[in-house]
């Protein structure tokens, strides 16, 4: 700053006197401080005036410094431990790090409380001593139990590596959680030195987190926690089953420009040259706007901050590469997604259309046919001639355009239930459809004769406005509500353009008052919990026809009908799990006896299978169904350790058909496909896998596999950016070779499968009694 800039200045305050100087002058200035009501005001000086104004830092600030003095020196004491009970480097040189960058931090922090006259350490409730130890802050995030804190100090080697790193981890995770819910709170960190300190741990612990996420994956011993990235180089993992054949996508379904969905490089900003000034106006405003400038990114970062602590946690980013990627991903425009099947016929569904293939030697599809009608997200389901389609996204078109639809409200959008003819596979035509107020996500075929199908429909985005479609209304607090409900659809065979909704029942209902939002209202159940959305909608709905069952991931819940009149299904049981985001699909065994419910914790978006993540969550729930009513015995998730580029959680899966024993393929996105043995309830385990690295060793892309089915003898998933795999089992010590001859002479009713719709496989009893004297060993 030069001297011409001093002097304007001067200037300035010399003009402010003398404007102060004769106000005072002409009027005596009385600043009253009220009191509380009955007592008297007071008079304040100016300067006491402008202290009152003046807030610098607020408790929540001092409570987060002294809560995060106690969080550091228990990470530091957990680094100590390393020294006599482990020589890895990679844990050597981490414990070396928080040794000192925490002791660094708490010395700042100590400095900070004092400068300001306020305790080092929190009073807990009952405590008058001005201090608390650690034990008074055992609930605090992150922090170890004395009994972790006893296994940590007895372990050695190996035991102790992947104990610190799984402590740690939650410790780190645990700081940022404490960072998330001081930057919730209002005025917080306006403080410029504190608010750098705790952006400083945010950026500093979230590294950490990912460099030990890593280490504890490579501590797995599994196959699949080290695979090589790449889009169609990736390395390969596979346990129990045989790569039959992999299909890219055909032409028409992917971008040739972007064929792996990457998010596009930003390129560095242009920085502007400094321009020499030469008034004393202009260096003054040059200054000024800087210093604007400075205050405006402090505020924007500040927002964003809370913005981040409002809405969860985001996406971490891994690595040290400088490279700076789009933060949205494209938009699922070519992305696979569900299968339907029938007699020697696949169906692909896909966000663009769908895709028609006739399978042939072992199993492997051979295109035929491919259907354009962009809208998302293109789940599938067959019965007879009819092939029915879920759309949601706001761009699909009433004539299947590629052009999408502009404006809020128009009569060339189409969100709801399409249906096509397709007596003539090569020539697919649609003749019906039937508009939804929340669109179709799922859909599931419930009953079907020569006059009439109906379809349970499952709309999970936005109410769309009255102005599009008449029938829509929003508000929770209207009785004629979109939300709170589910579509019953009436399809006439003869005439499938007369297609509509005939009801909509309030299958969430309370079973006492009757008020439609009668389950779960979303939030945490409980400090530690999932933030689990609320029950207004159902993802899936999964029908048992022959058993009249079905079964409702529904958000928050997961409910058990009784669908004995198919066209007024009635709740009969529901359930909660505190570790569940978000239920997303269900699955029946064989005998109708169990169910499975998935979480798809992270929306399918996020890296939920990485070493560290809990095993509860982002998993399967399995409940067997006594005396209909659901009862809960475990948690599965699948066990191999994926990284922080691959998004995975627990996603669609079907039977495979072993009679006496209850087996379940699972698509896992990026984290693969996965067979698990349920026949235990309480004890699932895993049989058989297969699993790619990652699509992209610099950046998340959404990818992996969507939907995994048994069909006739073959496991057959969706890739969503790759294309179509297809699996043969193959014996192992968990299945024999007469088991997989019987699930694969397994026949299904009307030689058909649609995703949501269970049929009760059978077999012949020569079948029956070869593959049950097998596990007898003969």
């Amino acid at each position: 700053m030069t001297t011409k800039t001093f002097a304007s200045r001067g200037s300035r305050a010399i003009i402010t006197a003398m404007l102060l100087s004769s106000s005072t002058a002409a009027f005596a200035q009385a600043i009253v401080q009220p009191g509380a009501p009955g007592q008297a005001s007071k008079t304040l000086t100016a300067e006491e005036a402008t202290q009152l104004a003046v807030a610098t830092y607020t408790e929540f600030d001092v409570a987060f410094m002294q809560g995060m003095i106690v969080h550091h020196q228990q990470a530091v004491e957990m680094a100590k431990l390393i020294k006599d009970r482990t020589n890895t480097e990679e844990i050597v040189t981490i414990g070396g790090r928080i040794e000192s960058s925490q002791d660094d931090e708490i010395t700042f922090m100590r400095e900070w409380l004092s400068e300001r006259g306020e305790p080092l350490m929190m009073k807990m409730d009952g405590d008058h001593s001005g201090h608390a130890g650690h034990s008074g802050h055992m609930n605090m995030a992150g922090m170890a139990t004395p009994a972790q804190m006893e296994a940590l100090a007895a372990a050695e080697g190996v035991e102790f590596d992947r104990l610190f790193l799984t402590l740690m981890i939650a410790h780190h995770e645990g700081a940022l959680d404490m960072v998330s819910d001081l930057l919730s709170q209002p005025g917080t960190a306006a403080d410029p030195i504190l608010f750098r300190f705790v952006g400083d741990i945010r950026n500093d612990q979230r590294s950490e987190i990912d460099r030990m996420d890593v280490l504890l994956a490579g501590l797995s011993g599994d196959a699949r926690a080290s695979l090589a990235a790449g889009f169609d180089d990736a390395g390969e993992a596979i346990m129990n089953l045989r790569k039959v054949v992999s299909l890219s996508k055909p032409a028409g379904f992917f971008d040739p420009e972007n064929p792996a969905d990457l998010r596009a490089v930003v390129p560095p900003r242009e920085r502007k040259k400094d321009e020499s000034e030469d008034s004393e106006a202009t260096e003054t405003n040059a200054v000024e706007a800087a210093l604007a400038e400075v205050i405006a990114a402090a505020n924007e970062a500040l927002a964003a901050a809370k913005t981040e602590a409002e809405e969860g946690e985001g996406e971490r980013g891994g690595g040290e590469s400088l490279t700076q990627f789009a933060e949205r991903s494209p938009l699922l425009d070519f992305a696979n997604t569900d299968m339907a099947f029938f007699d020697d016929i696949m169906v692909a569904g896909s966000y663009h259309g769908f895709n028609i293939y006739k399978l042939g030697d072992d199993g492997a599809p051979n295109l035929m046919s491919s259907v354009v009608c962009p809208g998302g997200q293109g789940d599938v389901s067959v019965v007879g001639n009819l092939l029915i389609m879920s759309v949601e996204q706001t761009r699909g078109r009433v004539d299947c355009g590629l052009q999408g639809v502009e404006g809020d409200v128009s009569e060339e959008r189409f969100r709801g239930v399409r249906i096509f003819d397709i007596s003539d596979l090569t020539a697919v035509r649609q003749v019906g459809q039937v508009q939804t107020c929340r669109g179709s996500h799922t859909h599931s075929v419930v009953s079907a004769d020569d006059e009439t199908i109906i379809v349970y429909n499952s709309g999970t985005s936005r109410v769309r406005p009255q102005e599009e479609l008449a029938s829509c209304f929003d508000s929770p607090s209207d009785s004629r509500t979109a939300l709170f409900s589910i579509d019953v659809i009436a399809i006439p065979v003869a005439d499938p353009s007369q297609s509509r909704i005939i009801s909509s029942p309030r299958v969430f209902a309370d079973a006492e008052t009757g008020e439609i939002a009668g389950l779960w209202k979303g939030g945490e159940s409980e400090d530690g919990a999932q933030f689990t959305r609320q029950t207004n909608q159902c993802h899936d709905i999964t029908v048992f026809p022959s058993l009249k069952l079905a079964a409702g991931a529904c958000s928050g819940n997961g409910i058990l009908m009784d669908i004995s009149n198919p066209m007024a299904p009635k709740r009969i049981d529901a359930v909660f799990d505190k570790g569940f985001a978000y239920w997303h699909s269900a699955t029946f065994n064989n005998d109708g006896t169990k169910v499975i419910f998935t979480d798809e914790w992270g929306g399918g978006g996020r890296p939920r299978c990485k070493a560290s993540d809990p095993m509860t969550w982002g998993a399967n729930a399995i409940y067997d169904i006594v005396d209909g009513k659901l009862e809960f015995r475990s948690h599965y998730k699948m066990p191999g350790p994926q990284s922080d580029k691959e998004n995975c959680v627990a996603h669609n899966g079907s039977i495979i058909p072993v009679p006496g024993r209850d087996l379940f393929v699972q698509s896992w996105y990026q984290g693969g496909i996965s067979v698990m043995d349920f026949t235990d309830s309480s004890a699932p385990k895993e049989i058989a896998y297969f699993d790619r690295g990652a699509i992209s060793e610099e950046q998340l892309v959404v990818g992996g596999f969507w939907s995994s089915y048994w069909y006739n003898g073959r496991i057959y998933g969706t890739e969503i950016t790759r294309g179509i795999d297809v699996f043969a089992l193959e014996p192992s010590e968990h299945l024999t070779a007469e088991e997989i001859a019987a699930a694969e002479a397994a026949s299904y009713a009307n030689t058909r499968f649609n995703p949501q719709t269970q049929t009760q496989v059978s077999w012949d009893e020569d079948v029956i009694e070869a593959a049950a004297n097998s596990r007898k060993g003969g």
